[in-house]
């Protein structure tokens, strides 16, 4: 079990590129565009480790005071993240109105990188910074609105790390409240935001995921996975946050087990000409593991959602494996998962599994 926590600077820095969670390193709420400055510069193929900060703990409906809030949890004072306690007493100019809750990391630019280009994000590692996380229903914004949250504003139900019989760690949650009792479910860490920058002066809400990426919430996206992103301005202007420790498919309560995690990511850039032969005209994100081939699918109606990631995946295996339409709209409906990413950010996602040995 994680003892200590990863405080900005201290432990394990993978990477000679380090990026911390602090001062003009972050924003809160809104996410990079053109206008924005870099706060760091790589070359395509660099790696850089990130700290990044969960939004849960400091946000005004848990008394923007991690100290007090993770307290009454148990939590001593020094397993708290200085970062996090930084930025909830600061006067970060968020308004909790119009913003949304998320921090995030960056941004970065990666010399070479133009539009018509695409940006690998390969996350190389995820380490937990530490060993606790929440799970938040609010607003009345999960999968059921009007139902849940329960006469009152918030439910934050803290999550705990602990191991199982053969030394994994492992996400405890108590059965009832404050009962002794408690089910136990897998860790998968990954990042639910990975994006670059939008063009123009407007910096886009966090919440709504897009051709940006942002918040996608796709949790195949653990280390080793990679996510693709058509490169919208010079020197995409990468960036991370929305760390989670584990989510289910749909992440139906609004948030799923949201924690800190420090990240090594690698960038790599694929000229335009490269992408168009590997997977033709991306309009959007689209992800790879070792298995599987994801494209993905966004929109404010689930339907609409589940046929833009139709025709994408029709589109990829048009492109990388000259599949005629209508055999690849066979093909996926026999042989491929559609999966609900998350339906509680405003504009839905779907990914699909598209499983590259069934074409080797």
């Amino acid at each position: 079990m994680i003892l200590d926590p990863l405080q900005p600077g201290s432990g394990t820095i993978r990477s000679q590129h380090y990026l911390p969670a602090t001062g003009r390193n972050v924003l809160w709420g809104r996410l990079p565009c053109a206008a924005d400055a870099a706060v760091l510069e790589v070359d395509s193929g660099a790696e850089v480790t990130i700290d990044t900060l969960s939004h849960e703990g400091i946000l005004e409906d848990q008394g923007r005071d991690p100290r007090r809030f993770f307290g009454s949890h148990g939590v001593d004072g020094d397993g708290v993240l200085d970062d996090a306690i930084a930025i909830a007493a600061s006067d970060y100019p968020r308004d909790r109105a119009s913003d949304g809750p998320h921090v995030v990391t960056g941004p970065i630019r990666i010399r070479g990188a133009k539009p018509g280009d695409l940006l690998k994000m390969t996350l190389i590692e995820a380490l937990p910074r530490v060993p606790y996380g929440v799970i938040s229903n609010r607003h009345g914004r999960g999968a059921l609105p009007g139902e849940f949250p329960v006469g009152i504003e918030t439910v934050s139900a803290f999550a705990a790390v602990d191991e199982d019989a053969d030394g994994r760690r492992v996400g405890t949650l108590p059965l009832v409240a404050a009962g002794p009792r408690s089910v136990r479910f897998p860790l998968n860490p990954f990042l639910g935001i990975m994006g670059v920058a939008v063009s123009g002066d407007t910096r886009p809400h966090s919440v709504p995921p897009g051709p940006h990426g942002g918040n996608i919430d796709i949790n195949l996206l653990t280390a080793g996975n990679s996510l693709y992103l058509p490169v919208q301005v010079e020197g995409a202007l990468a960036y991370v946050g929305d760390p989670h420790f584990a989510q289910g498919d749909g992440e139906v309560a609004l948030t799923a087990m949201e924690a800190s995690l420090r990240v090594t990511v690698r960038f790599d850039v694929l000229s335009q000409t490269d992408a168009l032969q590997q997977f033709g005209q991306l309009v959007g994100p689209l992800a790879e593991t070792s298995e599987f081939l994801v494209p993905t699918g966004m929109s404010t109606d689930l339907d609409e959602a589940v046929q833009h990631c139709v025709r994408a995946a029709i589109a990829l295996l048009g492109a990388r494996y000259g599949m005629d339409s209508h055999l690849a709209y066979a093909y996926l409906s026999a042989a491929t998962d559609f999966n609900i990413s998350q339906v509680v950010d405003i504009v839905k996602g779907v990914h699909a599994r598209i499983r590259v040995a069934d074409f080797t």
